[in-house]
């Protein structure tokens, strides 16, 4: 087989032999890079004890340090996997991976994976967040990620996407306050990226290219009518729809907490800081100033 897998890493001692094992067994991987922030805690070392190459490179955004990582890693291989620290390729979805990249047809470029998320021990099985589905394998020289704060998916510049349904979960094993905490600095990022949308500062071509269905889907509802209304009513509107209507609530009690928190709570804090920045931009004589504005928040957040 020939699939090189690339995980980028901060501070991932708790999760990073977890996710390299996943991928280990049976027989997935061809080569394991490491792409890390020059984390504090042990990563590296784990990660090079387990036989992944480790390579350093300073952080910017998500997509961008991915993005980095294809363009400079010297990958040999047919295939890229990206795998999330947090996250685990289970063996049905290893056996998968093996038997459909040998024997697919040359036209497919890429397959998503359906991942599962847990919270605090629990399958968030409703509320619209499984099925869930994300193009992480794809060929070589035919995907790249999209350069956004937030959201950012794999897209693939020729080919086609086929679904894979082996077990795949994003299992953080972190508190409450880290997951409150990433969330925050998540909403900053939104923030930006519904900024850049309305002042222009997103480049079309990005609409251009193939990504999972749902990942388009979403993509279009996101921008052409939850983020033109008043975030109060988007953000309430949106956590009744996922527990109400997406039966959010057969999640139980810790449903209800994730639901809230990242239904809820988080998408009126992205809303809210959308606020707060358009009202220095507000503030300013011309749209020119603005977008200097805006371009220099976006460069003190990355810092």
């Amino acid at each position: 087989m020939s699939i090189t897998v690339v995980i980028l890493t901060y501070n991932e001692a708790l999760h990073i032999e977890r996710a390299i094992r996943s991928v280990q067994f049976p027989a997935l991987a061809t080569k394991i890079y490491v792409v890390d922030s020059f984390s504090r805690d042990g990563t590296q070392e784990l990660a090079r004890s387990l036989g992944a190459e480790v390579v350093e490179h300073a952080f910017t955004t998500q997509s961008q340090q991915f993005q980095w990582a294809l363009d400079t890693l010297p990958i040999e291989t047919e295939w890229i996997l990206r795998l999330d620290a947090d996250e685990i390729i289970y063996e049905d979805l290893a056996l998968e991976i093996l038997q459909k990249t040998q024997h697919t047809s040359p036209s497919v470029g890429g397959f998503t994976l359906n991942r599962r998320h847990i919270f605090f021990d629990k399958w968030i099985r409703h509320g619209g967040r499984y099925p869930l589905r994300l193009l992480r394998l794809w060929r070589t020289g035919h995907g790249r990620v999209e350069d956004r704060w937030m959201d950012e998916h794999v897209v693939l510049t020729h080919g086609s996407v086929e679904d894979l349904s082996g077990r795949f979960e994003d299992r953080n094993l972190n508190d409450l306050s880290y997951f409150i905490g990433k969330h925050n600095a998540y909403a900053s990022r939104e923030a930006l990226e519904q900024l850049a949308t309305k002042y222009g500062l997103r480049d079309a071509s990005e609409q251009h290219t193939q990504m999972s269905n749902q990942a388009r889907v979403k993509r279009f509802i996101k921008e052409r009518f939850y983020n033109r209304l008043p975030y109060p009513l988007t953000s309430t509107a949106y956590f009744v729809f996922r527990i109400v209507l997406q039966f959010g609530f057969l999640d139980g009690s810790r449903g209800l907490i994730y639901h809230f928190l990242q239904g809820f709570w988080y998408r009126f804090l992205v809303g809210a800081k959308v606020y707060e920045i358009e009202s220095v931009l507000r503030s300013m004589p011309s749209t020119e100033l603005q977008i200097v504005r805006l371009q220099e928040y976006a460069s003190e957040f990355a810092k």
